[in-house]
């Protein structure tokens, strides 16, 4: 199993994020006609002060397919209720970041098997081939 980097920290800067309120889909009757309970956050990458350079770089990287001209943003309209909704993207947001920004695994360093597991591999071999080839022969008698 490979070992995860762990996990890095990201504080979101209330001043850098653009909030957007929309009305949401879905049931709630008259209730939703008249709410704007869906939520989108956005954070320009290239600009935030809340990520160091490589930490940037990483993010800018791995998020690419995610990006509108260097802006993320996140959409949410889980609850009914805009304060919810406002709590789970500021969550999404700050756990994506971290995620993207976190380094990479380390890099396997590369060994060699040991003597005793390649002849433990070499007759575990031959024991199969004997299986094999015994079931494989007919008696004539």
């Amino acid at each position: 199993m490979p070992t995860r980097a762990p996990r890095v920290s990201v504080a979101l800067p209330e001043d850098e994020l653009a909030w957007r309120f929309t009305r949401s889909g879905g049931p709630g009757g008259q209730h939703v006609n008249t709410s704007d309970t869906r939520v989108s956050l956005s954070l320009d990458l290239r600009a935030t002060g809340a990520l160091t350079d490589d930490q940037r770089a990483r993010a800018l990287d791995r998020l690419a397919g995610r990006l509108a001209d260097g802006v993320l943003t996140v959409t949410v309209s889980d609850s009914r209720s805009q304060a919810r909704n406002r709590d789970l993207a500021r969550e999404r947001l700050a756990a994506l970041l971290a995620d993207a920004a976190a380094p990479g695994p380390r890099s396997r360093r590369p060994t060699r098997p040991s003597r005793s597991a390649r002849e433990r591999r070499l007759t575990d071999k031959r024991r199969r081939s004997d299986v094999k080839r015994t079931r494989s022969r007919r008696f004539d008698d």
